[in-house]
């Protein structure tokens, strides 16, 4: 496994700053977000537990904190604009921006 590293910066104003995560960490869990949903909305508090489904058994031994670096890799994609959150009150829902 490379020792590349992804960027990963927040949406949200005034907070400021990055976490940088190794690529294939980033890569991996990125293709799992995007293919769940690809197939329906999710709700955040269910995405650590959808993306495990989606990975490999080598994949989670090595991959450290799991809901940390879904929540890292969520935030980035959000920053990109490749995903987005439904804009309600309660409950996050994140939908895929096609």
């Amino acid at each position: 496994m490379s020792n590349d590293r992804v960027a990963c910066r927040t949406p949200s104003p005034g907070k400021k700053g990055e976490t940088r995560i190794p690529k294939w960490k980033f890569d991996c869990i990125r293709k799992a977000i995007l293919a769940c949903l690809r197939q329906n909305q999710v709700p955040f508090a269910e995405l650590t537990d959808t993306v495990r489904k989606r990975l490999s058994q080598e994949e989670l031994n090595n991959m450290g904190s799991l809901g940390w670096h879904v929540t890292s890799v969520k935030l980035e994609l959000e920053v990109r604009g490749e995903i987005r959150r439904l804009p309600q009150k309660g409950k996050q829902i994140i939908e895929i921006v096609e």
